[in-house]
């Protein structure tokens, strides 16, 4: 083992004895009036303690970086060659217990995120061809294999199950401790935690794909992301540390004062501004991971924390996406209508068409021979295909208008008044033909309209809700929600547009959606938000995941953002305090090189104290 590896795994040990060595010098001198044991001690103390010091220093300036390891390293030789032995010792200790401590708390920073990535299943039990089952890693499974999974084990890859029943603990995926009861059909997630039951599972996604790969990948990513303050001060530091090494140079040359130039030395080691913006990102990142929010990274949480103006979608964002077939108008003669939608739809990932299918299962509507051509999605409209030779639109009003499908007066007094419930309609023509109106109801999500009025009271100064549904549906989801501006009957390329024309009237903007068809919205926005239970493409695209899809969520990391922003302003602020301190000390005399370095550790233990408040972070709103 060479040196480097042996003191960076014996560093505690060292900065022990460094400790030790000191006390024994002190009890030399105070106890037994011994100088030259007091001498050897504190020589002794500074050699031990001094190694791990110049190695760091060796590594950084290898790469050509000026470190704060190579400003004390040089005041500990000054200090030295002065015949401060004292001082020397305690430096080196004060710096490397400084280190020490602040290892030990950034780690309780960095225990959520790391107990979420000790949650990856590694583990698998596969069916082979013979049906027996064997135990193999769960990166070596792939897509289609068939998996059992036992009670009290983990679900190794995304799935389906195909035969069994059981009860699911999603807390990794989800952050919600809740037993959810599934049965053949169902969806199941790598990672959760199966509480009660024997499931047979169709693998789909395995390994880094899988929904709890990607929340691994996210927040790691997220962790190096720097916000523009961090990158402000890494680039500050880089300049500013050599500044102060020459800076010290310079007194040293004009006064010949080497104590002075090397007290400079310590008191300019700029350790707390350096560490201050990247903890509270790290403890912001957590305790959103903890709380089922992933937050891509500090320039993130930045700019989410100066949005004024939410923009939300309505199908499955505001409303929980679970619509059901409340009525339905045939026509007469039009007795397959029902039939042709469904078998259109059946390809369909949009809510209302999985509403169509829904009611059709449950009323026996059987489409399975009905062959389906020539489909042609009409983005924000609807769906044009040729069922059995007769060509069918699937849609909304614009639809039909545009492919001259006329309404009588009868069936616009029907349509309104469906429209006039705030139910979400959906027209189906038959070689131009009306041959359906379905009326299909969606109810908002649990607690949005509290959690609207508290991000009101948060800053928030304007809401909007965007929709390609009809208006007098927009209008009455609206009003149940005390969202003031509407705009209805949009082409999702219309709510980019809307984006975009707040964006140039100076607001800042987040967009919140499901991600069907709100994928450009989201990255439009200056914060795209994704409701986790929507599709791939939304939360990859979006720069904050609610992976409960729950507004708690969202007011929980709106106020986290403001918190965490505020806390890496305090932190620089203690920074820099610090420093100013220090040098107003070393004008008036009464700071030297070890009360210097004291004070610099503890501004680093407090700004990292600071920053591990956000961990705790849970406002009163997200109830």
């Amino acid at each position: 083992m060479n040196v480097q590896k042996w003191v960076q795994k014996h560093n505690q040990h060292i900065t022990y004895l460094t400790g030790a060595l000191i006390v024994l010098g002190f009890f030399s001198k105070g106890l037994f009036q011994w100088e030259l044991g007091y001498t050897a001690t504190f020589i002794a103390a500074t050699l031990v303690g001094f190694l791990p010091v110049l190695i760091h220093a060796w590594q950084a300036l290898s790469v050509k970086v000026i470190s704060i390891e190579l400003l004390v390293s040089i005041a500990v030789i000054g200090a030295l060659f002065i015949g401060e032995y004292n001082e020397s010792a305690i430096v080196v200790f004060l710096f490397l217990f400084g280190s020490y401590l602040e290892q030990k708390t950034l780690q309780k920073t960095r225990n959520s995120i790391k107990t979420l990535t000790e949650m990856a299943p590694t583990k698998a039990w596969v069916y082979q061809e013979n049906g027996q089952v064997q135990e193999t890693d769960s990166d070596e499974v792939n897509e289609g294999d068939e998996l059992l999974v036992k009670t009290g084990a983990q679900v190794p890859v995304d799935g389906v199950i195909t035969s069994g029943h059981g009860y699911l603990n999603e807390a990794s995926v989800t952050g919600e401790s809740r037993v959810v009861d599934k049965s053949v059909g169902a969806t199941v997630f790598a990672g959760t935690l199966l509480d009660n039951g024997t499931l047979r599972i169709k693998a789909t996604r395995v390994g880094e794909d899988t929904t709890f790969g990607k929340i691994i990948e996210l927040i790691e990513e997220a962790q190096d992301t720097k916000s523009h303050a961090e990158k402000f001060i890494d680039h500050f530091a880089r300049y500013y540390t050599p500044a102060v090494l020459l800076l010290g140079i310079i007194v040293w040359g004009i006064t010949q004062d080497i104590r002075l130039a090397i007290t400079i030395l310590v008191l300019g080691c700029p350790g707390a501004l350096v560490i201050g913006a990247p903890v509270s990102n790290v403890a912001g990142i957590g305790n959103g991971a903890k709380r089922g929010v992933l937050i891509k990274g500090g320039e993130i949480m930045n700019t989410f924390s100066k949005v004024d103006t939410l923009v939300f979608d309505k199908t499955g964002t505001l409303t929980k996406g679970q619509t059901e077939l409340v009525e339905m108008n045939a026509m007469p003669g039009q007795q397959r209508g029902l039939a042709y939608t469904a078998a259109i739809e059946k390809e369909s990932d949009h809510p209302l068409g999985r509403a169509i299918l829904a009611y059709a299962e449950a009323h026996a509507i059987d489409y399975s021979h009905l062959k389906v051509t020539q489909t042609k999605v009409v983005k924000g409209k609807g769906i044009r295909a040729v069922v059995e030779n007769q060509t069918v639109l699937v849609g909304n009003r614009n639809l039909l208008t545009e492919a001259g499908v006329q309404l009588n007066r009868e069936q616009e007094r029907k349509l309104a008044e469906m429209e006039e419930k705030g139910i979400s309609t959906v027209l189906v023509a038959v070689d131009q033909q009306l041959a359906l109106m379905l009326g299909i109801a969606d109810t908002p999500r649990d607690g949005v309209k509290a959690a609207l009025a508290a991000l009101k009271t948060m800053g928030i100064k304007r809401m909007v809700m965007l929709t390609g549904d009809n208006v007098r549906t927009a209008q009455a989801i609206s009003q149940q929600l005390g969202i003031d501006e509407v705009h209805a009957e949009l082409l999702p390329e219309d709510k980019v547009g809307y984006v975009e024309k707040l964006k140039k009237a100076g607001h800042t903007v987040a967009f919140i959606g499901d991600g069907v068809n709100d994928s450009p919205s989201l990255a439009s926005a200056h914060i795209g938000i994704a409701m986790g239970s929507g599709t791939d493409v939304a939360v990859e695209t979006s720069d904050i995941v609610l992976m409960k899809s729950r507004f708690t969520e969202l007011v929980h990391a709106y106020g986290l953002t403001k918190k965490t922003v505020k806390n890496m302003k305090e932190n620089i602020i203690i920074a820099i305090a610090t420093v100013a301190f220090l040098l107003i000390g070393l004008i008036f005399g009464y700071i030297y090189m070890a009360s210097g370095m004291f004070v610099h550790e503890v501004s680093i233990l407090v700004v990292i104290m600071n920053g591990m408040r956000l961990l705790r972070y849970h406002t009163k709103h997200a109830e």
